[in-house]
This record gives C-alpha cells, sequence and structure tokens, in this order.
C-alpha cells in the first residue's frame, strides 16, 4: 500500500517516518500527485492519512467526499490533534475507515492499516466502548451460536476474545490476563482469523449474547 499524508505541518512527523518510511506528505489536495499509479488506487491499496486539527465536521466530511471522489478505492484515516465524537462519526459516514489520534505510535498506524487492509474499521478506544456498550443493549445474538464462536479458540485465544469484546484495549486486556500486549495482539489476530472479524467492533457483535 501507498501511504499519503495530508497534512499542512512542514514534514512528517517522526512517528509517521518510523511506520512508513515510503510514505509521502502533501499539504492539501491540489499537491497530490496526478501521476499515482492507477493500478495502485483502484485496487484500493493507496491509504490517505488525513490530518486535522479542530475541523468544522462538515468541513471534514466534504475533505473525505472530496478524496473519495479523486481516488474512489482509497482509503482514508484521520489523524486528529483532539479527537471527539462528532469528527468521528462525520468522518466515517462520508467514506473514512479509521479515526485515530494524530500522535498514536508508530506500532498503532500500523496496527491500524493492517485492521482497515482486511476490510475493518478503526475506531478511538473511548467510542468503541461506547458503541460496543450501546449495541449490547439494543441486541444479541443466541447463547448457544456465541458459545458455538468460542468453542473454535484455544482457550487462552477465547479469554482475549471475551475480554477484547467488552470494549478493553490491548493494554487493558494484558494487564487483566497478565501477560504482554504482544500475546494479546498474537491471540487476538488468530481470533479475528478464525471467526472471520473484521474489527474489534465486529468481533463485539458477534460475542455478544442476549
Amino acid at each position: 500500500m501507498q501511504d499519503i499524508f495530508v497534512s499542512t505541518l512542514p514534514e512528517r512527523l517522526s512517528h509517521w517516518v518510523d511506520a512508513f518510511p515510503e510514505s509521502k506528505i502533501v499539504a492539501d489536495l491540489s499537491n497530490i500527485p496526478k501521476k499515482l499509479d492507477s493500478a495502485t488506487a483502484d485496487n484500493g491499496e493507496l491509504v490517505f492519512w488525513l490530518h486535522v486539527n479542530e475541523e468544522n465536521p462538515s468541513r471534514l466530511s466534504a475533505t473525505v467526499t472530496n478524496i473519495i471522489n479523486q481516488f474512489k478505492f482509497a482509503k482514508i484515516v484521520v489523524l486528529a490533534n483532539t479527537p471527539n465524537q462528532a469528527d468521528c462519526f462525520a468522518a466515517l459516514s462520508a467514506g473514512a475507515v479509521g479515526y485515530a489520534h494524530a500522535y498514536s505510535p508508530a506500532a498503532m498506524l500500523n496496527e491500524i492499516k493492517t485492521v482497515i487492509g482486511h476490510g475493518g474499521l478503526w475506531l478511538g478506544q473511548e467510542l468503541l466502548q461506547r458503541l460496543i456498550e450501546t449495541s449490547t443493549k439494543l441486541a444479541g445474538n443466541q447463547p448457544d451460536y456465541v458459545d458455538g464462536l468460542l468453542a473454535q479458540l484455544t482457550s487462552r485465544e477465547r479469554d482475549v476474545a471475551v475480554e477484547v469484546a467488552k470494549g478493553l484495549s490491548n493494554k487493558e486486556v494484558a494487564r487483566v490476563l497478565n501477560i504482554t500486549e504482544r500475546t494479546v495482539k498474537a491471540h487476538l489476530a488468530a481470533t479475528f482469523e478464525r471467526l472471520g472479524a473484521k474489527d474489534r467492533l465486529q468481533l463485539a457483535l458477534m460475542l455478544n449474547k442476549r
């Protein structure tokens, strides 16, 4: 995938470089190279990391829409200096597939790219927890269905999956289960593949019992 940061900063932040050394930065959409490889764009191999700072939700939506109009199959992740729920919903409603803090560490940026590369959505931890809490109150699956899913996992994968389905972050899961974050990530990746879940929200919905 080719990564392009859209930001008014004079250069990429250090953790952006650490995550994607070959990435490019442009000040606005008019500076996006017109000669971007069409095959890359058409195959969804192009990721725009849109850096925003206290944007008006309608303006943010317009910017996301503008990028999609120019590069139909590109993936867009909004990086906000001051993340908030209104902007997150505006960005996702307009077609973005991720929303995170602009100063997220390189490891998280790579994790975001992995998730969206598999067709999932990436949301901030606080918003993710709110969505999970709301969804579990509104709907749920038959206990037998959930138990059948959990039966496909190893004992440790089940432990991790159940905690993640509550909306906990990898760090919180690691602390609860007394394991490393790296182990949590490994078990979670195996769980996603085994159950066919694209992201943490989908996993939470799958494991939510009535």
